[in-house]
Order: structure tokens, then sequence, then C-alpha cells
């Protein structure tokens, strides 16, 4: 009686199939990607550079334990009184502002609505947040110290943007993009860009991360 063989399974283009499985794959796979968040670093100063005198009334501190717990200015506050307190801070306006590029002496903050303090800020322009957080300190919260610090310029900027220019901060924004990608819209473009950029002076976002406590 005859043997019977055994059928072999013909297995050259496996190779070929997996390696288009392969390029299938990394075409159509999505990836997520953490952006995290964006801080414009420091350049190095110049040997000769002497840094500015800053008046501790323009500092506003914020400190963050290795129990999560907040300390600002001194005192125990909840993550979700820390906006208002920063505005309160940043929108003081009680007294005179930096000097301008071309030598013009500072003013006072004409469109700030806090309370004019002789003890917080001076100016928008001189207000400074300095964030210090612990090494142990969770990236959870530092983060969403972060956020609620963003949020009290965004609620400002959009207050004042609407004053000056019937429309929030976030809109003029948008609408400056828009308008830089549309041929239809070219001329507004530096338009849009100056009123943008005067908001952005009006409350320029100073936040200043300090070294972390070990």
């Amino acid at each position: 009686m005859a043997r019977r063989e055994n059928p072999e399974i013909n297995a050259g283009s496996m190779a070929d199939i997996a390696f288009l499985l392969l390029i299938f794959f990394l075409v159509t796979t999505t990836m997520n990607v953490d952006s995290g968040i964006s801080k414009k670093l420091s350049e190095k100063p110049p040997p000769d550079y002497v840094p500015p005198i800053i008046k501790e009334k323009n500092i506003f501190e914020v400190n963050i334990n290795r129990n999560n717990e907040l300390l600002v200015e001194g005192d125990r506050m909840e993550i979700k009184e820390l906006k208002e307190a920063a505005k309160k801070f940043i929108d003081n306006g009680g007294g005179i502002g930096k000097p301008g590029e071309d030598g013009t002496p500072g003013k006072p903050c004409d469109y700030c609505q806090g309370e004019r303090s002789d003890t917080s800020s001076d100016h928008p322009n001189k207000a400074i947040i300095s964030v210090q957080s612990d090494r142990g300190t969770e990236y959870g919260t530092y983060i969403q110290v972060q956020n609620e610090l963003l949020r009290a310029y965004t609620e400002l900027r959009n207050r004042l943007s609407k004053q000056r220019y019937g429309m929030s901060f976030d809109e003029l924004e948008e609408a400056f993009k828009d308008a830089k990608k549309s041929a239809d819209l070219k001329d507004r473009v530096e338009e849009l860009r100056k009123k943008v950029e005067d908001i952005k002076i009006a409350y320029p976002q100073i936040i200043s991360d300090a070294e972390p406590t070990s």
C-alpha cells in the first residue's frame, strides 16, 4: 500500500502579507500624544545683564506642597478659589505700569477694575505669578493650578476685548486665525493682529515657575 504524504502549506507569501499588514496599521493607526503645557523658556541673558528690582507686592506666590495643598500669599487656599484670587491680584491696578519701550513714562491702569490697593500689584504688566511646587507634588495637581491661573488671564482678556472690540478674546483670536487662512480676508489680518496684540499687552501672561522644593 502506498504511503500517503501530508500536504504542504505554501508559506512563501506570508512574509509579504505580514509586511503589507504592518504598513496598513502604521498608516491607519492614530497615536494619542499628550501636548502638555506650552512654555516659552527665557533666553540666556548677556553677561552684563542687571536684573530689575521687583517689588514684593508685584509677586503673587503660589506654593504647592508634597501633600498637594496650596499656600497662596502665605494662606491656605483651595484650588477652586485660586482663579478669583489671581484675577484680583492681576487686575488690582494700584500704581503705575512699566515705562514704554520708547522711554515714555508708565501710566496707571485705566481699564483695571480692581480695588487699587497699595498692598497689591501696581499694574497687569508688572504683576508676576510665581508658582513653586514640591518634588513630591502630583503632576495632576500642578496642571490644575496652571489651568486656574490661565483661566484668570483668559477671563480678564475676554472682558477687555468685549469692551474694546465687541467680542471675546477667544473669538478675536479665532477670527485672526481664520483671516490668515482665507484669501478673502487678507486685508483684515493686520487689523486683527493689532487687536490681539493690544489685549495681550494689556494683560501679559506672566507666570514664573520657581525651582521645586525637595
